[in-house]
């Protein structure tokens, strides 16, 4: 199955929890897309010791998850 999340905050926990469910996702061995819309492309800035949105987003995309924004 294609699943595609299109993110359109920059609120750090809600970020996290969409690159925590697009990882298990990928997991499961389904076809996973995200869209960074409007001020989540700028993921990063909001990445944190509690939030690692970095290694989140790294994780998602070595294991050939597609990242776009």
């Amino acid at each position: 199955m294609k699943i595609t999340l299109i993110i359109c905050q920059n609120t750090a926990e809600v970020v996290w929890n969409s690159f925590r469910l697009a990882n298990m996702m990928l997991e499961e061995m389904e076809d996973v897309s995200i869209f960074l819309n409007g001020p989540s492309v700028e993921y990063d800035a909001a990445d944190s010791e509690q939030f690692p949105l970095k290694e989140l987003a790294k994780i998602f995309t070595l294991s050939e998850g597609n990242l776009f924004a």
